[in-house]
This record gives structure tokens, C-alpha cells and sequence, in this order.
């Protein structure tokens, strides 16, 4: 095989790869923020332990929910509810 030939297959070979790569690769949730009558901000995103979450905070009241689908129990779960002040507050 002479040097043109050689980086033809590589170059093709490689073009394979990535394409295959490329198909099989998960495509990742994107962060979507909401406004509604500017009471509620709705986010989704990834959770770190797999799955998406919903993430939903009330700007009158300063509370922030998460919720999330369990495979488990087939339904939406609330993960939990919090003050957006708690998690700014000092230590």
C-alpha cells in the first residue's frame, strides 16, 4: 500500500468512528427557563443520579420544589421543598 492509500483508509476509517460515535451518544437534557405572570420560574436539567428534575420556584413565597419521576414507583415524586433563603443563608 503506498502512502496515499494509507491515509485514505485512515481518514475514512476515523469518518466510521466518529459518525458511529455521534449516533450512539446520548443527547443531554437542556436548561429551558419558563416565566409565567412572573409568580413561577420553571427549569429542567439532569439529575446527577440519572433521569431529569424539574426544578419549579415560586417568587412570592421564595420556596423552590424539585420533583422528579421515580422508574420505581412509575410516578412523579417530589423530592423536595425548600426556602431559595436557605440555600444562601451563612454557615
Amino acid at each position: 500500500m503506498d502512502r496515499k492509500t494509507l491515509s485514505i483508509v485512515t481518514l475514512s476509517i476515523t469518518a466510521v468512528v466518529l459518525v458511529f460515535a455521534n449516533m450512539i451518544s446520548p443527547t443531554p437534557a437542556t436548561a429551558e427557563a419558563v416565566v409565567a405572570g412572573r409568580d413561577y420560574q420553571a427549569v429542567t436539567t439532569r439529575m446527577q443520579t440519572g433521569g431529569d428534575a424539574l426544578y419549579i420556584l415560586d417568587n412570592k413565597t421564595g420556596q423552590l420544589a424539585v420533583f422528579a419521576y421515580d422508574l420505581k414507583e412509575k410516578k412523579v415524586m417530589a423530592r423536595d421543598v425548600r426556602y431559595v433563603r436557605d440555600a444562601f443563608a451563612g454557615r
